[in-house]
């Protein structure tokens, strides 16, 4: 889940490695250090823990000489404390290279009593520092940077991206991967490395994705990618779709703010060039043929966190619109229980990195198996579209808080979409419920607007609210998982307790939480296209306000049943049933926002968290 990147050229690296760093932070800041190598080959690190101004400060005080290669890092702890000593850079060979990782090396214990028993001595308490002091002894073996990295890597069991640099070869970095991201940045008299394409895209949109057990060299000049076992591999470059200022803040207070005010961009982008002429048309799932897609007798869906509970929404629609079984399963239990998959089942993963790797691992596994596999997935040249049959891009943009907002949104978008495509090749779904479904789904975007354009009462709750310690969200049909995502922001951003449940669970133990003053949230379904279900939920709100509880509803414009027992409505533009979520979602991210701003949190970057889990 760390930050990495990598800069040899004709610039500064150290303002390459910084600026790289900050686009990347989300992905770690529990430290942070660079090292760079100047024209002579004199090496210089710095890392500090905390987050990354610390060493931006520590730089201003003690600034590094000048060089064109360097190496920067920032953290999320897995071995070892949030320390100085065990921040990255890591050091190897009496001080001469210098290395940083992102991943875990399982076998390190084994490889560090081989390395003390050889007299080797050690600073931190990372596994990472075993890496450098072995690739130290390699290089005083081989006296080739390029070898002894070779030799190293083919030693570690586990996942990790590691680059290296050595004060004999300034003008050369060194990255491998096994598991974890990196992405090459290809420049003009200069080359990049990095956890992903923010770490470079200030300089350049032409990039291209490691694969699995490579091996990079980067000069100024030059890109050389190889196996583990030297063999050259070719390498294909693609255009990064955004730039650098969809990566800035741009004037907002926060990046999460930008986020929420980006969604109804996140899936107008996502439809666009994909409906045409009343038909659904998606290119990159060209790899999975209309028959291989009528043979589908089930799908499982695997995800983690706020991806799930996208899942979970598309769950209902797929079911309903293409008349298949969906199961939804969290990604870290999905490959541990043995499941039962066919040739006829298709696993659609869901990850706004492309990265997370319980569910990298779980769509490894379902291909072993013999399942299909389609991705659904915002970074282009991630890993896991790369290993699945096909994949539905999301075109949020890029997405730096850490709490998901715009990329939840886009992946039940990008869902739909498959869902129809789906019932369109099986012909579940005819003409003229086929163009309803899409007329509701365009015009998500300017919904979308509206909600926000109407956000300054729930923020207006959120500040009022702001010694709450414990929240509650029910929901039913389509609005259960958007409960559930609306506790886990809150959880997130306010660390306080709160829980999603389903509306009608509430009596099977759940209301036994209520007491006066208990603020609940509820998704309140559509009385015109839940009939039967709207009812139930008003009979919840009822339930719980005779026991005292603060009520806050999310209700359809026009829904006059819950004002006799809502504390507070919150409106949202009449909707589709199935089309609800996407808009209801929205005052739930902006009040864990709000609440979490009122308490002087960080929303960006919460406590313990990072934004893209690259470990199991």
């Amino acid at each position: 889940m760390c930050g990495i990147v990598g800069y040899v050229g004709g610039r500064e690296s150290l303002d390459v490695l910084m600026g790289g760093l900050r686009r990347l932070e989300y992905r770690g800041y529990d430290s942070a250090g660079v090292a760079v190598i100047d024209d002579g080959g004199n090496l210089e690190t710095a890392k500090r823990a905390g987050k990354l101004q610390v060493l931006a400060d520590e730089l201003a005080r003690h600034p590094l000489a000048g060089g064109t290669t360097g190496i920067g890092h920032t953290r999320w702890a897995t071995h070892g404390g949030p320390t100085d000593r065990n921040a990255h850079p890591h050091l190897g060979d009496e001080g001469r290279l210098a290395l940083i990782h992102n991943g875990i090396i399982e076998n390190f214990s084994e490889l560090k009593n081989e390395l003390l028993a050889e007299g080797f001595a050690f600073e931190s308490e990372t596994d990472t520092e075993v890496a450098a002091v072995l690739l130290g002894r390699e290089v005083h073996a081989t006296g080739d940077l390029r070898e002894a990295f070779r030799r190293t890597v083919a030693r570690l069991e586990g996942a990790f991206t590691l680059l290296a640099v050595h004060r004999a070869e300034p003008g050369l970095v060194v990255g491998a991967r096994r598991n974890s991201p990196l992405v090459i940045g290809l420049g003009d008299g200069e080359n990049f490395l990095g956890s992903d394409v923010a770490a470079f895209i200030e300089y350049t949109k032409r990039a291209v994705a490691i694969g699995q057990d490579q091996i990079v060299a980067i000069t100024a000049d030059a890109v050389t990618v190889t196996d583990f076992g030297g063999a050259a591999v070719e390498v294909e470059p693609f255009e990064v779709a955004w730039d650098a200022a969809a990566s800035e803040k741009g004037g907002w207070s926060s990046f999460m703010r930008k986020e929420v005010q980006e969604q109804p961009d996140a899936v107008a982008n996502t439809i666009r060039g994909r409906i045409v002429d009343g038909q659904v048309v998606i290119p990159e799932l060209e790899g999975l043929g209309d028959d291989v897609l009528r043979g589908i007798r089930r799908i499982t869906v695997i995800a983690c966190g706020t991806a799930a509970y996208a899942g979970m929404v598309a769950k209902y629609a797929i079911e309903q619109w293409a008349r298949i079984p969906v199961e939804v399963e969290l990604s870290h239990e999905f490959r541990y229980r043995d499941p039962v998959l066919e040739a006829d089942t298709l696993v659609v993963s869901i990850s706004q990195s492309g990265e997370t790797m319980d569910t990298l691992m779980a769509v490894k596994y379902a291909r072993e198996q013999g399942a299909r596999t389609i991705s659904i997935c915002n970074t282009q040249g991630a890993t896991i579209p790369r290993e699945s049959d096909a994949v539905v891009y999301t075109h949020a943009g890029p997405e730096v808080a850490v709490a998901s907002t715009k990329a939840f949104v886009a992946q039940i978008t990008a869902l739909y979409l498959f869902g129809l495509r789906l019932a369109r090749v099986r012909g579940t779904l005819g003409d003229a419920a086929l163009a309803e479904q899409l007329a509701e789904l365009q015009a998500v975007p300017e919904k979308l607007g509206e909600v926000l354009e109407e956000s300054d009462r729930v923020a207006q709750l959120a500040h009022w609210m702001a010694d709450t310690r414990s929240v509650l969200f029910l929901g039913r049909h389509v609005g259960y998982p958007i409960a559930m995502e609306g506790a886990l922001k809150l959880k997130e951003l306010a660390y306080i307790h709160a829980e999603g449940f389903a509306a009608g669970e509430l009596k099977h133990g759940p209301i036994a939480l209520i007491e006066p003053g208990q603020p609940v949230f509820v998704v309140v379904p559509s009385p015109r296209g839940s009939a039967t279900l709207h009812p139930k939920v008003v009979s919840n709100i009822q339930e719980i306000r005779a026991r005292g509880a603060r009520v806050i509803a999310i209700a359809e414009a026009g829904d006059a049943a819950v004002l006799p027992f809502a504390d507070e409505v919150i409106r949202i533009p009449l909707a589709g049933p199935l089309f609800e979520p996407l808009l209801a979602v929205v005052p739930l991210q902006v009040f864990a926002m709000e609440l979490s701003t009122a308490k002087g949190l960080d929303v960006d970057q919460p406590r313990n968290l990072a934004k893209s889990v690259t470990v199991e």
